[in-house]
């Protein structure tokens, strides 16, 4: 199974006054909780984390977290971040068992150019990300589906998925997840519209000088 190691250190102090003083020592503070273990406040690098973060698997990343010398594998349950800056202010990292289920949602991608799109058609994507059960060590970094044969009102069905061995997905089976859309036609009331608009145009046209005599004569 692939993971990230991350070193942690445990923190004595808790609140937020403690908090901004590790953020101001340009450290995270964050905590580790989950099955069978106790919920214990963390003291963590930045640098290490955001790196962790932006790899292709965001956060759906394995930790390998080590605490005073001990290993537990982790995912990321939550976090906080500034809402300008999305500097990253605070963690929280479950404890997971390698052998256990779990649920994740992983991003959902559409390859190829359908034939509908080919035709005019507009491909709609209904659904970025896919909710999965499955153990760590299966979490696919993404599930791609192949749609170059979809053509005008053609869809994919979390049915149609192939699924990795050992991944389920928790949606309907029928629920549509892309469709190609049929070019938009314009209705009545927007044809009777661009002709009006047109119209004051053809008025103000150019007249030949000859016809513009004629007509003054």
């Amino acid at each position: 199974m692939e993971t990230t190691t991350l070193q942690a250190e445990v923190r004595a102090s808790r609140g937020k006054g403690p908090a901004r003083r590790l953020r101001a020592e340009g450290k995270i503070p964050g905590v580790f909780y989950g099955p069978g273990v106790q919920p214990t406040p963390l003291t963590l690098s930045p640098k290490e984390l955001t790196q962790a973060l932006r790899g292709e698997r965001g956060r759906n990343v394995v930790f390998k977290l080590s605490v005073d010398g001990k290993d537990e594998l982790a995912m990321v349950k939550d976090l906080t971040t500034d809402p300008v800056t999305q500097e990253l202010l605070h963690i929280d990292l479950y404890r997971i068992l390698e052998d256990k289920v779990l649920e994740v949602n992983v991003p959902f991608h559409t390859t190829g150019r359908a034939a509908g799109v080919v035709q005019g058609g507009v491909l709609n994507v209904t659904r970025r990300t896919l909710p999965l059960r499955t153990t760590p060590a299966n979490i696919p970094v993404s599930i791609d589906a192949d749609i170059t044969h979809l053509d005008l009102k053609g869809t994919i069905s979390v049915e149609d998925i192939e699924f990795p061995e050992g991944v389920e997905c928790t949606l309907r089976p029928k629920l549509t997840l892309a469709i190609i859309l049929e070019p938009r036609k314009a209705t009545a009331a927007e044809e009777a519209e661009d002709a009006a608009a047109a119209a004051p145009a053809a008025e103000g046209a150019a007249v030949p000088a000859d016809d513009a005599d004629k007509a003054t004569s």
